[in-house]
């Protein structure tokens, strides 16, 4: 025995007890480590292992514990959260990971459903048993002393053992069990750490699964898995398999419909197919029709005794009073996520306060946090919030809530805009915001991260006849939405913003946001025609205020929308009108502005010595001492004017200072953020280098405008740079 134990690791003792049948079912390792002690061939070692199983005595499952073969046998996707499972099976038969993994998520999103597929995957991989355990953790708990004992009972521990333990010998007893043998246990539906902790092995090759709506963040060393709802594909493809291949192909966009109404929740698809295979008659289209009733959805998502609001009901009776407000006011929020501040608005509390009541929710499985680290409320939860909101919020406190939420997004977006604005910048000392903005770079980010929900909230502000608030949040945008061409929406925002300042017949607001309107008809949308008319209109308004600087931009906005009319003629005129007007008014910004406008008119004309001299003159009068124009309006209308610069020495084959000034621009563009004209910059730099012969560097532009897609770049400016990159020679 000692030249045994010397040889395979394993202690006198334990051979001894072996040998006495004191322990007639050893662990595997230790009969594999005594195999390789004696030398075993092959065939002699896989007989001894053989053997020791056999000799373990049969185990009758758990009441319950059996799994359900209809429980799995539509299941659809989840590969990747199989495969995590799968490698966490094999981690803990190794030795090399943790022997318990956590599976959690929201209501309804299949948890339990997940596990039963792997422990009908896997079951041939643990000789030693199956279990299941419902612990019934949002309604009802299972005490964990009742769990220990159903668990000890499955793995054929007897009664009369049983009653020789008190409570923490069972929990050890059943730590050395899932130690020595090699069991798949799902615990299911945990309602807390508390709950499960006295059910987990301390290691040995058993594999314990946990589901849980909570993500029990306070279980140490565990596998984590959180699920969220189906991919669009792999909800549709369950509604099918339900619904059978040839009805549901038969209506093949009313399925993928109702999957999207039911927020791809496997619980909501089943119910929704459920509901259809017991109505035949029922076309797909019918029961879509009836789930697009934001109203009537949760309602319509029952069949049976399962209903999808009582799945959420049950985790929200489980919330504090604080909290369970919280999800009710969160419903409001406009945008697909949010942050704390936002939960800070709609409560009236500090942002702390409402990180503390948010991180309650997402414990709870009512709150998910994304892969950027906002949080997310599902589709049907907000639905299901809002309804609460409804029935336990008087309308006061809902309209008071909304305003709060409404004035803070704008008054942020406001604070934020002016970072970019001449006679603005950094916020006021007096100003305290739920969100730092304390520098240019953060406010661009906000208002770029906060755009679905600051836009909403200005919509919103308009339906209600906000129209100040309208005009100093559209107001603070005149800047900053160069730095975002792109975004989609400038053209709305500042219609809503001209309609607001004629609610308020203000001329010289008018005249401004007309203006504004104007400039994102031209840029953004290339409604030309509409563009000069609204900036005919902001001439009209301006000339009324006396507003020389509008009248002036008003010109400027015209000439724009006539130059890509084709009419340079005129587009020269008005150019020529605006910086006389602006010359003689000093109005510096909108001066610099006309003298750029007017150069690319001359170039259209074939005039671009005579648009060199302009562009030279607005270059020469930003490098002067003491310009006026200063700071993000300075930086803005040098990128401008030094792509104006490449374009002149273009038109006249200077390739040379050509490339130079576009290269000089496209610096000086990313260096603050203005992303378009970086783009237009790379687009004119690559011919340039084409006609110098520096074919690679011009490959490498062309790609980079490519790189930065249509978000960042005009469509006419992808098409160009494709059409450049594939009449190259090959290389």
């Amino acid at each position: 025995m000692e030249e045994l134990a010397e040889a395979s690791g394993v202690s006198v003792r334990a051979i001894g007890d072996m040998e006495r049948g004191r322990s007639r079912v050893p662990q595997r390792r230790t009969v594999v480590a005594l195999a390789e002690g004696l030398g075993l061939a092959d065939a002699e070692r896989e007989a001894l292992i053989a053997a020791v199983r056999a000799a373990r005595p049969a185990r009758t499952p758990a009441a319950g514990s059996a799994v359900p073969s209809r429980s799995v046998r539509d299941f659809t996707g989840r590969g990747p959260e199989l495969a995590f499972l799968r490698d966490a099976a094999e981690r803990a038969r190794t030795g090399a990971g943790a022997s318990v993994a956590v599976v959690s998520g929201p209501p309804g999103c299949g948890k339990t459903t997940l596990a039963l597929k792997a422990v009908a995957d896997l079951a041939g991989e643990f000789p030693d048993g199956c279990f299941v355990v419902d612990l019934h953790g949002v309604a009802g708990p299972v005490d964990p002393g009742e769990a220990l004992l159903q668990l000890l009972r499955a793995l054929g521990v007897s009664d009369r053992r049983l009653g020789q333990e008190d409570a923490p010998g069972h929990a050890g007893l059943l730590r050395a069990l899932l130690t020595e043998r090699r069991c798949l246990v799902v615990l299911d539906n945990a309602r807390d750490e508390k709950q499960v902790r006295p059910l987990l092995p301390a290691g040995g090759e058993s594999l314990v699964l946990v589901t849980s709506r909570r993500p029990l963040t306070g279980l140490e060393d565990v596998d984590r898995l959180a699920l969220t709802e189906l991919a669009q594909s792999e909800a549709v493809e369950l509604l099918r398999r339900i619904l059978g291949a040839e009805r549901a192909d038969a209506e093949a966009g009313a399925v993928a419909r109702v999957a999207e109404l039911c927020g791809r929740l496997p619980l909501a698809l089943r119910v929704a197919g459920n509901w259809l295979t017991v109505r035949s008659g029922w076309s797909v289209a019918r029961l879509a029709g009836r789930l697009a009733d934001e109203e009537r959805r949760l309602g319509a998502l029952a069949v049976g005794d399962v209903r999808v609001e009582a799945a959420f009901e049950l985790s929200y009776r489980q919330l504090t009073p604080q909290a369970a407000r919280l999800l009710r006011l969160l419903s409001l929020v406009p945008g697909p996520d949010m942050t704390a501040a936002y939960g800070a608005a709609l409560s009236a509390t500090g942002v702390f306060e409402a990180e503390d009541l948010m991180e309650e929710l997402i414990e709870a499985g009512l709150l998910r946090v994304a892969f950027n680290g906002r949080c997310q409320l599902h589709d049907l939860l907000r639905l299901f919030a809002r309804a609460r909101l409804s029935g336990e919020e008087t309308p006061e406190e809902r309209e008071a809530a909304g305003g709060r939420l409404r004035r803070w997004l704008l008054d942020t977006a406001t604070v934020a805009g002016r970072w970019f604005k001449s006679g603005h910048g950094a916020p006021p000392s007096s100003w305290r915001g739920l969100d730092p903005l304390d520098s240019a770079e953060a406010a661009g980010a906000w208002l770029r991260g906060e755009a679905p929900a600051w836009l909403a909230a200005l919509r919103d502000a308009a339906h209600r006849g906000e129209h100040t608030l309208v005009l100093e949040t559209a107001d603070a945008m005149e800047w900053f939405c160069d730095l975002w061409v792109f975004w989609g929406h400038w053209p709305e925002v500042f219609r809503l913003s001209s309609e607001s300042a004629a609610a308020l017949d203000d001329p010289k607001a008018r005249a401004l946001h007309l203006n504004m309107y104007a400039w994102a008809l031209t840029v953004c949308e290339r409604r030309y025609g509409e563009a000069a008319e609204r900036a005919g209109e902001a001439l009209e308004y301006a000339r009324r205020a006396r507003d020389v600087s509008q009248q002036a931009a008003a010109l400027v906005h015209a000439a724009g929308a006539l130059r890509q009319l084709g009419d340079a003629a005129a587009a020269a005129e008005k150019t020529l009108a605006a910086i006389d007007v602006a010359q003689a008014a000093g109005e510096h910004e909108v001066w610099l502005n006309a003298m750029m406008s007017h150069a690319a008119v001359l170039r259209l004309l074939g005039r671009p010595e005579q648009a060199l001299t302009y562009d030279t003159r607005a270059i020469a009068f930003l490098d002067a001492p003491g310009c006026p124009v200063r700071g993000h309006v300075a930086d803005l209308t040098r990128a401008h004017v030094t792509h104006g610069l490449g374009r002149d020495h273009a038109a006249l084959g200077r390739w040379r200072e050509a490339a130079d000034h576009y290269r000089d621009a496209l610096v000086q563009s990313e260096r603050i953020g203005l992303t378009y004209r970086a783009g237009q910059a790379l687009v004119y730099l690559g011919p340039a280098l084409i006609e110098l012969g520096e074919i690679e560097e011009a490959r490498t532009c062309l790609r980079q405008v490519l790189d930065l897609g249509e978000d960042a770049v005009d469509p006419e400016a992808l098409r160009t740079a494709r059409r450049l990159l594939d009449s190259l020679p090959a290389g």
